[in-house]
């Protein structure tokens, strides 16, 4: 299988990997009734990525992050801080001395796959082409693909014998508007089994709106204080929350559990 290419996966792979987690007990009844959807599978597998036969490293660290694309994010002015914050990290961790064991996955909040799971030297850029924040807020439907995904190849990747640790980044400029399907009370399932297990961070960035309680709406989904970054509107800011993050990442690569961000 090519590492770009999930087409040759069979259907229901995610699927699969997701009741195998349930059976393994890293998913409670709650997890697993969010994550049973309809089409929740499919949207999973895509960002699968690269096949386990192609991983060469003994150990894995994914590395996932949800760039806001809502059009809140071109209106306050923070559509280059966003995609520059990105690009900072994917190049802070190829600077890191456990590059080749980090896999990254990048999924715009409205669902959009920048790339599926790939090797640092495969990850691709954010750039004017291929970000372009003009959608709505679905911050709980999105999150809860999200960390299905970071489950399924968890799971997949232990399931051959390959310790894996992961560290995700939501990033908002607002609280939840257009979910259709989750709740807060969902994620917060999802990220309780997750950080049980002790080998997820969830972390989650709130860049300020002037009034939305970033604190209180990640709270609400299931992240720790520790482990949540509130910018304000600037460049200066993104850039310094991203910069936090990365290090951080980096850490966790090195086999450092870093506690939180400490901010």
């Amino acid at each position: 299988m090519s590492k770009h290419d999930d087409d040759q996966r069979p259907k229901g792979t995610a699927t699969k990997l997701l009741a195998d987690a349930k059976q393994q007990g890293a998913l409670s009844a709650a997890s697993a009734a969010a994550l049973d959807v309809v089409d929740l599978g499919a949207q999973i597998q895509a960002g699968l990525g690269i096949a386990v036969d192609d991983v060469a490293a003994s150990e894995v660290v994914l590395v996932t992050m949800m760039p806001d694309d809502s059009q809140s994010i071109a209106a306050a002015g923070n559509t280059a801080a966003v995609r520059d914050g990105h690009n900072l990290v994917i190049e802070a961790l190829k600077k890191s001395r456990q590059a080749g064991d980090v896999f990254v996955h990048t999924r715009y909040l409205n669902g959009e796959i920048l790339y599926p799971y790939v090797g640092l030297p495969d990850a691709i850029p954010m750039d004017a082409g291929n970000y372009d924040p003009r959608l709505g807020t679905p911050l709980y439907d999105q999150t809860v693909v999200l960390l299905g995904t970071v489950i399924a190849k968890s799971t997949e990747l232990a399931a051959a014998g390959v310790p894996v640790r992961t560290v995700t980044l939501l990033i908002t400029d607002g609280g939840d508007y257009g979910s259709k399907r989750a709740t807060a009370k969902e994620v917060r399932a999802l990220v309780a089994d997750m950080v049980a297990q002790e080998n997820h961070v969830v972390a989650a960035m709130g860049i300020s709106d002037g009034t939305t309680d970033f604190k209180k709406v990640f709270r609400e989904m299931g992240i720790a204080d520790r482990w949540i970054l509130t910018p304000g509107n600037t460049t200066s800011e993104i850039r310094k929350a991203f910069q936090v993050f990365s290090q951080s990442a980096a850490a966790v690569s090195a086999g450092a559990w870093a506690g939180g961000f400490g901010n």
